[in-house]
């Protein structure tokens, strides 16, 4: 069960009198439902225009592993089916909004040092607080009953995959095995930093970054996660030690004068 946020909501600014507004036009690749907009909307108000690229890119591969997943499924299962197991608005949802917790809306760095959170985390909480704000906004009995928003079901278990496929992307082997959208956001996680492959796509790679290109993501996406922790009131708690994020600051502080990509990447 994924925890309570703390501040999100306010971040969020999806209270029922005000929306996100969209910040440029929505690449094709969004799925066309009010959530997947929603978060579209807040990932592109925050994200470095890097890290929204890669996690667009995310979202592709995510979609590919699934549809191929699925495959393998009904295959075994002697089955066919166009249907994707797993719903699309939130596996979107997870895949645009991983690394959400790397922008200075959602990483809280001025928070009491027991109360600092690594940005996966802050990510993940800040997902569930826009489904939760969505599922409040539906069941409002506001008597519009044109409101697409009215039409959605979101139910706890939807909001917990949500959190932790986030939560636990940067998690090794753990997250592979877990099955479900934890590992097929893993998964996509990897294949855009080349440590991974989707079977038999790599045209569908070199196509998704010819629209959404690298722009450098591996310096900026690990400059932002150890910025924000050398800015905290104490680093290791938005770097715990056996974290992602520890690993590229402890290899910062090594070599804070390297001039490449974070040797602890």
């Amino acid at each position: 069960m994924c925890p309570h946020s703390h501040e999100h909501l306010a971040a969020l600014s999806t209270s029922t009198n005000s929306k996100l507004e969209l910040v440029g036009p929505v690449p094709n690749c969004v799925p066309e439902d009010p959530i997947s907009h929603a978060a579209y909307a807040l990932a592109s108000q925050h994200l470095h225009p890097a890290i929204l690229s890669h996690s667009l890119r995310v979202w592709i591969y995510a979609r590919a592993y699934a549809e191929d997943e699925d495959e393998h499924k009904h295959e075994h299962e002697h089955e066919s089916s166009s249907r994707l197991s797993l719903p699309l608005p939130f596996l979107f949802t997870a895949c645009i909004l991983h690394d959400l917790g790397t922008t200075p809306a959602f990483s809280h760095i001025d928070s009491e040092p027991d109360e600092l959170q690594r940005f996966e985390i802050e990510g993940a909480d800040a997902a569930a607080s826009l489904l939760r704000e969505f599922r409040s906004r539906a069941s409002g009995g506001d008597g519009d009953s044109s409101n697409p928003e009215q039409e959605l079901s979101i139910s706890n278990e939807d909001i917990d995959h949500v959190w932790r496929a986030i939560a636990l992307h940067t998690t090794p082997q753990i997250a592979e095995r877990m099955g479900g959208m934890v590992r097929v956001v893993r998964l996509a996680v990897l294949s855009d930093f080349n440590r991974g492959s989707i079977a038999g796509q790599r045209r569908l790679q070199r196509e998704t970054e010819a629209e959404f290109e690298r722009m450098d993501i591996e310096r900026v996406l690990v400059d932002a996660v150890v910025q924000q922790a050398l800015s905290s009131r104490m680093p290791e708690g938005k770097a715990p030690p056996a974290s992602w994020p520890h690993d590229l600051l402890r290899a910062h502080r090594r070599d804070s004068r390297w001039k490449g990509v974070n040797q602890g990447f």
